[in-house]
């Protein structure tokens, strides 16, 4: 946690001091360059391709057709700032965009919607969460959608313009916004289905042989849950306020599906906290059964040593120097002794068993 803290100070620090709406980007750095896709659509035909420049899209802005322009790679600004000019976009937005570490928001620039969304892939064989951000930008006839890298869980929507699905082409933009978000937020169920299974497993270990590895399951856990709190709390109130305000670019039909999509993000915020409550019992289940397993060890230690007391007292009293005592030279003294001592371990041992001490 420390070591991710440090990078993101790391991070962030290289915005200090530069105006407003200079892009920096805050994020991963990578050499591959980036992938541009266009879906160019109307009720009756669909244009897929991949683009080589980033100027193929500008023709697509003042068509009647509805135009998707996703760009996969944000660490090269001179993209970024084209797409921003040609499409009019405030440079405060554009800053946003090449900003990764940006919390989940929605912002109304008039004749813009900006969304900012993160999005969650969980590795069980790892136990960790991966985590990407993806900005939508809603305009009257487009929607520009920028990821950090390739591949996301946006192919069910793809997948429905391809296939001509229900009323989905003959919509406008504001719809396939909505489809984005809700197809990002959809994705968190399948997120928090294998955190479930995983953290099934890890109480069914806590129960039955808890390690130290047990413990730092937790905490990781801990961490994890608390990532994906970061991103949805603020995304109900993003949402919540898209909802809520008159926005000229959503229309009163699209805004009833943003309303499921709320439904949705709080469904996934009652599934999050309820995690976060398992794994905080569990660290005290965790604790609990250290305590436990030590009190049981000093149990018998102390049970040993107090059957040892009266032992240790009857070899003590014999090996003092004294030339008067008469079991000194009786020829079973030595025996004897030995007789009084395991009389008194088994007298004190039957005694511990009666009162359910052992």
């Amino acid at each position: 946690m420390v070591r991710g803290l440090r990078g993101l100070i790391r991070k962030t620090s290289h915005k200090a001091g530069r105006p407003p709406g200079e892009l920096v980007f805050v994020g991963d750095q990578r050499e591959e360059t980036p992938k541009i896709t266009l879906l160019d659509y109307d009720e009756e035909r669909l244009d897929e391709r991949e683009l080589g420049d980033i100027s193929e899209c500008f023709p697509h802005k003042d068509t009647p057709t509805v135009s998707w322009i996703n760009i996969d790679g944000l660490h090269d600004v001179e993209i970024i700032r084209a797409v921003g000019r040609h499409y009019g976009l405030h440079e405060l937005l554009l800053e946003d965009v090449v900003n990764t570490e940006q919390r989940p928001k929605v912002e109304d620039y008039t004749d813009r919607v900006f969304i900012v969304l993160k999005m969650f892939n969980y590795d069980p064989g790892e136990k960790s969460l991966s985590r990407e951000q993806i900005s939508v930008v809603v305009g009257p006839k487009f929607v520009l959608s920028f990821q950090e890298w390739q591949g996301d869980v946006l192919e069910p929507v793809r997948q429905r313009l391809r296939t001509k699905s229900g009323r989905f082409r003959s919509r406008e933009a504001d719809y396939l916004g909505y489809a984005i978000v809700d197809a990002i937020v959809d994705s968190y169920f399948g997120v928090l289905e294998g955190i479930s299974e995983s953290l099934t497993e890890l109480e069914e270990e806590l129960l039955r042989n808890p390690t130290p590895a047990t413990l730092q399951d937790i905490y990781r856990f801990k961490r994890l849950l608390l990532q994906l709190r970061k991103a949805v709390w603020p995304l109900r109130e993003a949402i919540s306020g898209l909802v809520r305000e008159e926005t000229p670019l959503i229309t009163d039909e699209t805004n009833v599906f943003f309303r499921d999509a709320y439904d949705h993000v709080l469904q996934v915020i009652d599934t999050t906290e309820t995690f976060r409550d398992m794994v905080s019992g569990m660290l005290d289940t965790y604790l609990s059964s250290v305590s436990n397993r030590m009190n049981e060890v000093m149990k018998v230690l102390t049970i040993i040593a107090t059957i040892f007391i009266p032992i240790t007292f009857v070899a003590g009293v014999y090996g003092m120097n004294f030339e008067v005592m008469p079991e000194l030279h009786w020829a079973w003294g030595y025996f004897g002794a030995l007789g009084v001592m395991a009389a008194v371990m088994l007298v004190m041992v039957l005694f511990f068993r009666k009162k359910g001490w052992l």
